[in-house]
């Protein structure tokens, strides 16, 4: 089939999937001789526009597990605002060591529903949202080596295709349930309401957590209100320079710390194509 172009779309709070698809996306192009660029679909500003694509593209398709499955408020934009119009798509989940459960196979439901041809899917590790001590520096340097084989693997399966491949096969339940966070006590820790706090010792009332924060959860004109329903993705821990941000829900520290208990055995990366 002829590709003329490559498309990394992501939707990437922290930065990992986002160097995950890149890395991925610019290897594809490599290998199949054509430009590639980035569409991020982070910003809340980024998830408002419609993405139209032709038959002549191989777009790639990044987004965290969130407890097991997509982010729940982000599926809805990708299933509204992504036009695949017969384009083929590889799909690619990033988790942060503990299991990507069902969100692959929903994502390649979702691609499909949306016009898409999935040719493969992947599943890689990278740090944890919540904590450094799950796959920190992950992708790391033999995580990139796995993306550039397997990107390379795709481009020469398109490379030979003659006809839309049928969808990709990949484990996982599109329609199963989103895992059950717990606590160190096993039972459900239950932190749906957690917001970040802020610190004012720190705090130099910049703004930059409320124009990073990808759901504009935060209040730019008062950075320590947080008005808007925050995903708990921790964009605006990790990006404030000041440290000024952080949790303290019981129940969100709770899981935190299960997390780092039980998950700490380095998973690896699983591909399909």
């Amino acid at each position: 089939m002829e590709i003329k172009r490559v498309c990394a779309l992501y939707f990437s709070a922290t930065g990992n999937t986002e160097k995950t698809v890149a890395t991925f996306a610019e290897t594809l192009a490599e290998q199949l001789g054509v430009p590639w660029e980035r569409l991020p679909f982070t910003k809340p500003a980024e998830r408002e526009r419609d993405y139209v694509f032709a038959d002549t593209d191989l777009v790639v398709v990044g987004t965290p597990t969130y407890a097991g499955k997509l982010p729940n408020k982000i599926l809805p934009d990708l299933k509204a605002r992504l036009h695949g119009n017969g384009a083929l798509a590889a799909a690619i989940v990033t988790f942060g060591n503990r299991s990507y459960d069902n969100a692959l196979a929903e994502l390649c439901a979702v691609l499909e529903g949306d016009g898409f041809y999935t040719v493969a899917g992947g599943a890689f590790v990278g740090r944890h949202a919540f904590t450094d001590k799950l796959a920190e520096d992950r992708p790391d340097w033999d995580d990139r080596k796995e993306l550039k084989k397997f990107a390379t693997a795709i481009a020469d399966k398109v490379k030979n295709l003659t006809e839309n491949p049928a969808p990709v096969t990949v484990p996982g339940d599109p329609d199963a349930p989103y895992y059950i966070p717990k606590g160190t006590d096993g039972e459900p820790a239950k932190f749906l309401k957690a917001k970040p706090r802020t610190d004012p010792a720190k705090c130099t009332n910049c703004g930059a957590c409320a124009r990073l924060c990808p759901m504009g959860a935060i209040d730019p004109e008062d950075v320590y209100s947080v008005p808007g329903t925050c995903i708990k993705c921790q964009a605006c821990v990790r990006k404030c320079t000041k440290h000024a941000k952080y949790f303290d829900d019981p129940a969100f520290l709770s899981h935190v710390a299960m997390l780092e208990q039980t998950f700490t055995e380095p998973k690896k990366n699983e591909v399909f194509l």
